[in-house]
Formats: C-alpha cells, structure tokens, sequence
C-alpha cells in the first residue's frame, strides 16, 4: 500500500474511540493517542497502539508531514529570531538607573560574586544566573543597589540586563517551534509569534534585571521539549527520544529553581505523562516489560533527574554563600554557624543549658528577633506602665538574659545544674536586672494576647516571673541544647506561652518587634525559640562546628523560611497590587521607572491589541470546539482539512488552555500580594492558544465564501491582524522604549489620546 493510501486508511479508520461506527472515524484501533500529542512524521516502522499499514508503518505517524525541517520553516525561523533579539535587545542600557525590582535581583546577583549569604522568598537559580552573567561580563559585585533610580554610572550592569533580554528573546522563537509542532502551520506558528515579538509587556519584562524572563525561559523549554517527546512516540527509546525526555527533565528543574510557580509546569507535563502511560497500558501489542520500561525511563528523566539537578542547585547555592550577609537573622542559629564572619562561626561554648548561665534566645519565625528588653516603659495606656519587652532584629548586649531557678535564694556551687524539660525557671535582664514577667493586661497590638514586661529589680519580682521550660517533642528530663533544640516557655500564672507576634511597635517602641504571651498554645514557629549565645564559665565549652547542621537539614530549612516568607509577603509603600482578574483584560500596568513628567519613564503594560484579542480567542476557543464536537458527535460527513483542524483545535489548542489555566486559575488562591506580571506565564499559553484559534478561523473562510475569494478574504483577516498588532506596536512602543516629557493626559504628550483605560497610569 502506497504511503498515501495508508495515511487515508487512517483517516477512514481514526483512533478516536468516541468517534466508532461514524462514518468519520470508523473504529479499528485498541487505544487512543495522547490528545496533547502532535502529528508528525513516522520515522521507524510501527510505533505502539496505532494502526498498522501493509507497508509496516505506523499510520498515526504518517499521518501528517513534519514541517519544521522545510525550507520555508527555516526562513521563516530565521526572521522571528532576527525581530525578536532586535526588539528584546535595543537600548538595553537605556535607562542607566535602577529600575523597579533590579533593586533587589541586581543586589542579589552582586551577593553571589561577593559570596554573602542573602534571604530571597525564591529559589535561587535565578539569582546564581544573573551573578554568573555580571561577573562574566566585568561586574565587579560593588553596586549597592539601594533603591530605583541611582545612577549605575561607571558599573558594567549591561551584561546582566542583556543576559535576561536574550533568554526573553528566545520566548517568541520558542513559542514559535511549539505552535509549529502543535499545528503543523506555518501561519498559526507566525501568527503567534507575532502576538509576543511586538507585545510591549514582554518587550519591557525582559530588558531588566528580574527573574521573570529567565522563568519563562525553562517554562517554555519544557513545553517544547516535552512536545518534541511526543513527537518521537514512533521511535521509542532511540537517541532523540532520550535527548527530549532529558532536556523536559533539565527545563522542568531549572522552571522551579527560579520560582516556586515552577510547580505549575511540572503539573502540565505530569498529566501529560499520565495520560500517554494510560495510552500505552491499552495498546495490547506492548508487553508488560515494554510498558515497564517507558514508565521507569519517564520516572527517570521526569522525576529523578529533575530532583537531582534541584537540590544540586541548592548545593550550589550554600558553597558560594558562605559568608555572613543581611540573610542570616532568618534562619536559625544553627545554620548561621556554618557561615564565615557570623559570631557563631568556628565559636565554642557550652552544649547543654544550664543554671547561672547567660544567653540569648532567638525566636524561629522568620524575622522573630532576639527576645530583647530596655530601660523604656509601656505608655499610658499600653498594658501596665513596666519595661518593654521586645524582639530586636540584631544582636545586641540587650539581648542577654540570666537563667535562674525558680527559687530566687537558692544558691548553687561547683558545677551547675543543667536545666531539663519540665523545669520552672526566671530569666533575668542582664542589663536592667529585671524578671520576664507575664500578666492578664492586654498586649499592645495583639490585643487576644497577654503582655510580657520587665519586672522586679535585681532579680527579685513575684510568681508571675515563672516560666515552664518545654522542649518540643521532648519528654520529662530531656537537656536543652543550645542551636538545636527548639524550646518554648509556658507561662506558670496564666497558662500562656511566650510568642513573637511579628509585628512592629510604634515609635514609642523604637518600632521593634512586639513580644507576647499568647493563650493559644498550639505549636509554631512564633512560640518556638532556641539558645542561641551561652556562657558559663563553669562549664566546658565544645566547638560550635560539631552542631552544625548536615545538608538536608539546612535544605529543608531553607524551604520552610521561603515558603514562610512568600505567603508573608506585602505590597511596598505606594506599590501598585492587582488582582487576577485584572490581567487577562490588561487593567493596569507597573511603573519600573519615573513618575513625573522630568524623568525617563518606562511603563509595564502590554499591547492592548495583543491582549485583548487574546482575551477574544479565550472566548472563541470553547465556541469552536463545541462546534466541532457537535458536528463529530452527530457524524456529519467532513472534509480531510476539517478533521486536520478539528484534530488540532482539540488536541494542541486543549493543551495550550490547560496550560493557560494552570498558570492562571490557582493565583485565585493564594493569599500573598500579587502583582500584574504574575500573569506573563499564563500568557505565553494565552498568545499560542490565539495563534492556532485564529489561524483555524481565517482558514475556515470557505464555510462562507467559495474559492478564491474565501481565499483572498483568508489573506485579508491575517493582513488585518499583522496591520492591527504592529500600529499598535507604533502606538504604544514609547511604554517600553521609555518616555519623556508629559505624561499621557497633559498636552503636548507624544502619549496623548492613548490613555484608553483609566487605570492606565503613563
């Protein structure tokens, strides 16, 4: 049988099962074909589950020409990675300022080749990528990176911003290949690549020093890695099928190294997973072995490899950082003894807690504070008039305590007494001399909570000084050991526990830490604190070195205090926030640079023509499915290009939406700040969802109009369209390319009469 007699058999006998006893899609084939999976063509013989020709081939296979390799793909390749490096990489140095967050991923980079320990709510991939840049291309590390605006001056931060515009220019090019694979045309692959090479969102989020290009970078890798995969379904196992599946596991680990919504990708390739593994457990050719080994191969290249080069990364991350930096009051005081220059590193003292001695203590939620006391009072009418008692971000000789018995004449000689879970005691101020005490007045800001003061005088106070010590997950006698041990104190009077709440406290507080007694006695890191400095002369001092912490324990720590950290998050003064659903209908844009009319001002908003006919093909995309379903589903006899469309319209565009809707949907749920270009991920899948919508439409003329002119009307929509994106381009480049003078609704503006929402703020 001829090769084209084998590809119209399949299209006589389908591998859809819904479609049986049509007389479209005749059944005759056991399994169904990934619905995420492109056509393509067949390069060994028969390939798992598909229908078998008399010539040996695959027909599914068969069934469409591969594109990418001709001549037209590579001129047309060729253009979308000049236009898009040109629009990524122009004025990359303009402005020669700070602007929006390179403030922190600038500072951050500079951390790296400075190798100071820093604490960022991401993980660090991102960071490591932009420091390598710089120090490869003569930064030095010494930018401060104080705020938006300071001049960067003689400082080489081009290298870093070009670094982050070239992986935002491979976005398009990436988009391109994928829509490509997915639709096997030229025009949808165009179209899409259009939508983001002139969008002025993508433009300006890859020219600066974030992590968002280098995200979307591995996002989209992934995507066209795991696309390619599937494409090699008809040659398992061979040296492609292996470079695919590896480079998915590569991209997904690099995704979820530079953020944690790194997570949303790996869910899209995971269910794409799943349904191929069901695919290939119902083709009864396969033996179990066979299905065995393509379910151990993706396990390796989807979940071990990925975890590995994850945690490498992290690996890497500690051995650079090993000096002492802003970052260490975050964590606990046994991971600062591991880093250079901090007071615990290579420092020696007792192990074990004990009676007489003095201490610090460190509370564990991120930026608790050293439990800490001051000559200063409570206000009127703050609790009781007694000395504050507070938790200080930084080390200070005010936070020293003294430990003592509950009994306060009880004296001690030789060696002291070890203090054991389950024991009552005083902790007295070194400094001021007086009690922790705790009583039933109202705490200053969290007023379901109790207050905690200084009291008494040289030790001496009342009942209401006794602390109950509890070693979490301890039993009756257990030692309290320094760094390690994680301690709360229970309140003897009130049933309460001693807790950092968090918050800051007024001026009259000197705006440090407010410290409680809470009545809720569940564990949490608010409750929870460690001995963090102990001296006592009359014990042996060990080498702090022997408690540092081993690898997972400081890998686990790292991901508790950024999970913490990300869910803490809130806006900066005068910060623009926005809501989810403001994005898809581009509402209202980020300020990365200027405010007022004499400074050079760069505007984060996307192409409102790009957007919003995203948006249209949102809309349009379950019409036209239904369509076509309903069609299949009443068994209307169709054309060969009907059934092509109709395959690619469920299949690719359906992994297009579900890509969309996972890097969307979930942002409804979370309780963190959000900001507009948390939504760029989604869009990526928004703009190649459009692509093969609206090249699906324009080719559907023919359902109105009879050749040529269903064709000519066909050239017209995509004239239209290319004319529609690149005015507006025209229009609204300024956005991106930065602006002078007056601001949008003040005459004389080059911006004027394109403020079209009011919430636009340029």
């Amino acid at each position: 049988m001829a090769k084209e007699e084998c590809i119209t058999q399949w299209n006589k006998t389908g591998d859809t099962s819904t479609l049986r006893n049509r007389k479209i899609f005749p059944t005759s084939e056991k399994t169904l074909q990934s619905p995420f999976t492109p056509l393509s063509k067949d390069k060994n013989n028969q390939t798992a589950g598909h229908t078998q020709c008399s010539n040996g081939t695959s027909a599914p296979c068969l069934a469409r020409e591969n594109v990418s390799k001709d001549p037209p793909t590579r001129v047309l390749l060729m253009l979308v990675v000049g236009l898009s490096f040109s629009t990524r990489l122009y004025k990359i140095t303009e402005p020669p300022h700070v602007c929006w967050d390179e403030t922190h991923f600038g500072k951050m980079g500079s951390y790296y080749i400075n190798r100071t320990f820093f604490f960022d709510v991401h993980p660090p991939l991102g960071k490591m990528l932009i420091g390598l840049a710089g120090y490869m291309t003569g930064y030095d590390g010494t930018f401060p990176f104080i705020k938006p605006g300071d001049k960067y001056k003689h400082h080489n931060y081009w290298g870093m911003r070009g670094f982050c515009a070239v992986l935002g220019s491979c976005l398009p090019v990436f988009a391109y290949l994928i829509v490509l694979e997915l639709s096997q045309s030229h025009s949808a692959a165009l179209i899409t690549a259009i939508l983001l090479i002139f969008d002025t969102g993508f433009i300006t989020i890859s020219q600066y020093i974030l992590l968002d290009p280098i995200l979307m970078f591995f996002i989209m890798a992934a995507v066209l890695s795991m696309v390619k995969f599937s494409q090699q379904r008809c040659s398992p196992f061979a040296a492609h099928w292996w470079l695919w599946l590896v480079l998915t596991g590569v991209s997904l680990a690099g995704a979820l190294g530079v953020k944690f919504v790194g997570l949303f990708i790996i869910l899209l390739v995971g269910l794409n997973t799943v349904w191929d593994l069901w695919r290939l457990l119902g083709d009864l050719s396969l033996t179990l072995v066979e299905i065995a080994k393509h379910f151990l191969a993706r396990v390796v290249g989807l979940i071990l490899l990925p975890l590995f080069l994850y945690v490498t990364i992290f690996a890497i991350h500690f051995v650079v950082l090993n000096k002492s930096g802003p970052g260490d009051g975050f964590f606990s005081s046994a991971f600062q003894s591991r880093l250079i220059g901090n007071n615990l590193h290579n420092a020696s003292m007792p192990e074990y807690l004990a009676y007489g001695s003095t201490i610090t203590v460190k509370n564990l939620r991120i930026a608790g504070g050293y439990l800490h006391s001051h000559w200063h009072l409570y206000p009127e009418g703050v609790g009781a008039r007694q000395q504050q008692v507070t938790a200080y971000l930084h080390k200070d000789y005010n936070n020293l305590w003294l430990v003592h018995r509950q009994d306060a004449n009880e004296s001690q000689s030789g060696t002291p007494d070890l203090v054991r879970h389950g024991d009552i005691i005083r902790l007295e101020h070194k400094e001021t001399t007086r009690n922790l005490h705790g009583h039933l007045h109202e705490a200053p800001l969290t007023k379901k909570h109790f207050q905690v003061t200084g009291y008494g005088i040289n030790g001496t106070g009342d009942t209401n000084d006794l602390w109950q010590v509890e070693v979490c997950g301890g039993r009756n006698g257990d030692l309290v050991k320094v760094l390690r041990s994680k301690v709360r104190f229970l309140h003897q009077a009130t049933g309460c526990v001693l807790y950092s709440s968090g918050k800051t406290l007024p001026k009259w507080g000197w705006e440090q830490v407010e410290v409680t007694c809470s009545p809720y006695l569940k564990e949490t890191p608010s409750s929870q604190w460690n001995i963090e400095d102990h001296i006592n002369p009359k014990l042996p001092n060990i080498s702090l070195s022997v408690l540092k912490p081993h690898f997972l324990e400081i890998l686990l720590e790292s991901h508790i205090v950024m999970i913490r950290g990300n869910s803490g998050l809130k806006p900066k003064d005068n910060e623009m926030k926005s809501k989810p659903w403001h994005w898809p209908i581009n509402y209202q844009g980020l300020r990365f640079s200027g405010v007022n009319d004499t400074e050079y001002r760069v505007y984060l908003l996307g192409n409102p023509v790009v957007w919003w006919m995203n948006l249209a093909s949102l809309g349009l995309y379950p019409i036209m499915v239904a369509v076509v379903s309903i069609a299949l589903q009443r068994g209307f006899s169709l054309s060969q290009k009907r059934i092509e469309h109709s395959v690619v319209l469920m299949r690719g565009g359906g992994l297009l939406l579900l890509g969309w809707l996972l890097h969307y949907a979930p942002f409804y749920t979370m309780g963190r700040v959000l900001y507009y270009h948390h939504y760029f991920p989604a869009m990526l899948f928004s703009s190649m969802l459009t692509g093969i919508t609206f090249d699906i439409l324009l080719k559907s003329t023919d359902l109105i109009l009879r050749p040529p002119y269903s064709d000519l009307l066909q050239q017209l929509g995509q004239m239209v369209l290319l004319f529609s994106v690149l005015y507006s381009f025209y229009l609204f480049h300024p956005l991106s390319y930065g602006m002078t003078g007056p601001l949008a609704h003040e005459p004389g503006s080059t911006m004027a009469g394109l403020k079209w929402m009011d919430s636009w703020e340029f």
